[in-house]
């Protein structure tokens, strides 16, 4: 498939699922609008990369859904001084993303061979550093971080992230509830975070944070 079919099929995405939902910050379309999804992909999923729906690329895991992916970024409200915490780097995809958004961009990925395949695509990025970390560990060297982005359905929110968040910082994600992916954003003040519930989204799963003891519905 040429260049040209995806960079239909980028418009397409843009136009069909993210301006017909909440996703209206023009940082955030114009960002998606620029990185080339297809280069995230396995070969053979090129021709679904902007489907509305996850996208499998191996080792049991999925790219997010753009309109998920969109929605928590949009209500994330990035900002060129923002250092961000991306859990859940996968490809490489949504770091390259927020790279066009944010300051800097520090992502966590849990599997050995996607961190590889993520660090490969994001090698051409100077302000991307990817990491291979538990998820629900974030990364505390850097820390703290104006805004942590967890870009997956995750069954709770554990305290290592908390941690991490800078005093009036904020935490976007997808919580699981009753089988269903709820998107939320929270804000921190006096060591402790307030959520607040913004939409349901499916998400794919991120894996890691099944003994977190921290927030869930």
């Amino acid at each position: 498939m040429g260049h040209e079919n995806f960079k239909q099929m980028r418009k397409a995405m843009v136009v069909s699922q993210l301006r017909t939902t909440d996703v209206s910050d023009p940082r955030v379309i114009a960002a998606m609008s620029h990185v080339a999804r297809e280069d995230f992909v396995p070969a053979a999923s090129r021709s679904v990369a902007y489907s509305d729906r996850g996208v499998a690329i191996g080792d049991g895991r999925a790219l997010n859904a753009p309109l998920a992916t969109g929605r928590l970024l949009n209500t994330a409200e990035l900002k060129k001084d923002d250092n961000v915490l991306l859990i859940g780097a996968a490809t490489g995809y949504t770091a390259a993303v927020v790279a066009q958004l944010a300051g800097s961009v520090v992502a966590v990925e849990q599997s050995s061979k996607l961190a590889t395949k993520a660090k490969n695509n994001l090698s051409e990025l100077d302000n991307v550093q990817v990491e291979k970390a538990n998820h629900s560990d974030g990364f505390a060297e850097n820390a703290p971080y104006s805004v942590i982005i967890i870009d997956g359905t995750v069954d709770a929110i554990s305290n290592a992230l908390v941690e991490q968040l800078q005093p009036e910082g904020r935490l976007v994600g997808a919580i699981l509830d009753n089988g269903v992916a709820r998107l939320v954003i929270g804000h921190k003040a006096s060591g402790n975070i307030g959520y607040q519930y913004f939409a349901d989204c499916g998400g794919v799963a991120l894996p890691g944070f099944e003994q977190a003891k921290s927030f869930s519905f």
